[in-house]
């Protein structure tokens, strides 16, 4: 089937508009400037496969934190200037995570996959306990449990954080032809959001990895069989982390954006901004919430769609933290026409598309009207990456190819490769590897790792 050039909705008339000026050579010569901060979700198991249910065991490393679960560890690296920086830190921080599960009177793992492993019911899914003047968190996540139920809740996944660099910003600002910077910042941003709310349905489709489940997911007391829905990823696909209402934002500046959050929670749909369960996310500087979004502006967008990769130990393969950066910075460097309500209903159901196993089966509905598969629309969008990063080094060709190739073949999907690998015993071979895991982990920590961050690595690992 012949693609559709799927830029055409970028288009007025034959002319691209850009956000970011990438064919000024100067600002061209710093796209790819940018930091990262990662955030990796696990839960704590038992060697027979289900959840610990043991206190938190970092309880003042605000590195490592607990998600909605006691047993769902959460590390968070520093902002970093590399994805490689990044995914360094997010090795050093899983090695001691593992030593001290390692040293426990009953020794714990950590379950290496997005689905849960064996569920015996919502009592055995102990929610994060918080006192003291934090004690509202807790309350939060017994709310949370109340509406959504608490299966759903140990679903676990990684968040990617960009920010474009302050110097790239402040050079295309120079030619932005406007007059205030944190106006001009907070803009890009915003219009980014509105461009990843509506193409990044393809990160779900690139990084999805949890094709199996424990049949005691789906049925209680039914342990040790598995189960395949037709999901690539489960928690990304219409039985994952969504409301029970498809949202629709304002993109026309940051405060029409913080503003259309804000009506959900007055208008009784949410009771937290927290709870708007959405894919992509702008965030300020300092804590995260409406008030300081809408006063201080955006620091960066925040990534939610990707599944623990099994197949890497860091579970996170760094070619897709790389082409998510590519993938942003494309975005920015090209105009998106004003995005409907039905526009971005579509959008939403796209990002569900996407998360299922066979891409040549379900469809992508862009703001143009194109309807094609999402094998074929993805095709498309990396075709037009390809041209736009041609003449970059080597290594940003590799990328885009790496993920090329899981569309031209669908044997190169970490989904594929999972279902493959893991069936006939889902939850016996991941405790498998969860032990694996570990032991590599705890090798790794007596080696002598000469990296940049040796004296770091040091300090975190002891």
């Amino acid at each position: 089937m012949k693609l559709f050039h799927v830029l055409d909705v970028m288009r007025k008339g034959d002319r691209v508009i850009s956000m970011l000026h990438s064919e000024n050579k100067q600002v061209r010569n710093l796209l790819l400037k940018g930091k990262f901060g990662l955030e990796k979700e696990s839960l704590r198991v038992c060697p027979d496969g289900f959840f610990s249910h043991t206190s938190h065991p970092f309880p003042n490393d605000h590195n490592i934190v607990r998600d909605f679960c006691e047993n769902q560890t959460e590390i968070n690296t520093p902002v970093l200037s590399s994805a490689k920086e990044a995914i360094d830190y997010l090795e050093l921080y899983n090695r001691k995570i593992q030593k001290k599960l390692s040293e426990l009177p009953v020794r714990e793992y950590l379950w290496p996959f997005s689905n849960p492993p064996y569920i015996r019911n919502e009592e055995d899914i102990p929610i994060a306990r918080f006192y003291g003047s934090d004690s509202s968190k807790t309350r939060y996540r017994e709310y949370l449990s109340d509406r959504y139920g608490r299966y759903k809740m140990t679903f676990s996944g990684i968040h990617v954080n960009y920010s474009f660099d302050e110097e790239l910003l402040r050079q295309d600002f120079k030619l932005s032809g406007q007059k205030n910077f944190p106006e001009y910042k907070n803009k890009l941003y915003v219009e980014l959001a509105k461009k990843a709310a509506v193409y990044g349905w393809i990160l779900v489709s690139i990084t999805a990895a949890s094709p199996l489940m424990d049949s005691s997911f789906v049925e209680k007391k039914m342990y040790g069989m598995d189960t395949f829905n037709g999901m690539a990823s489960t928690r990304c696909s219409e039985l994952g982390y969504w409301n029970y209402f498809t949202p629709t934002f304002d993109y026309t500046n940051i405060h029409s954006y913080a503003d259309s959050i804000r009506k959900y929670v007055e208008d009784g749909w949410i009771r937290y901004p927290s709870e708007l369960y959405y894919p992509i996310r702008l965030k300020p500087a300092g804590e995260n919430n409406i008030d300081n979004l809408r006063e201080k502006g955006v620091s960066h967008i925040e990534l939610r769609m990707f599944d623990l990769n099994p197949l890497v130990p860091e579970g996170l393969e760094i070619k897709d933290v790389i082409f998510a950066q590519l993938f942003l910075v494309w975005l920015a460097s090209n105009e998106l026409p004003e995005v409907s309500a039905k526009d971005q209903i579509h959008a939403v159901q796209n990002f569900k598309n996407a998360a299922h196993y066979d891409l040549k089966t379900v469809k992508i509905v862009l703001p143009n009207g194109n309807v094609n598969s999402a094998a074929d629309t993805a095709l498309g969008i990396l075709s037009q990456m390809k041209k736009f990063y041609h003449g970059y080094p080597e290594e940003i060709k590799e990328v885009l190819q790496f993920e090329e190739d899981k569309f031209v073949n669908h044997e190169n999907r970490y989904a594929w490769k999972v279902r493959q690998q893991y069936s006939n015993g889902f939850v016996k071979k991941g405790m498998q590897l969860a032990k694996e895991r570990q032991n590599q982990a705890l090798g790794k920590i007596k080696e002598t790792r000469a990296i940049a961050h040796d004296a770091a690595a040091q300090q975190i690992i002891a």
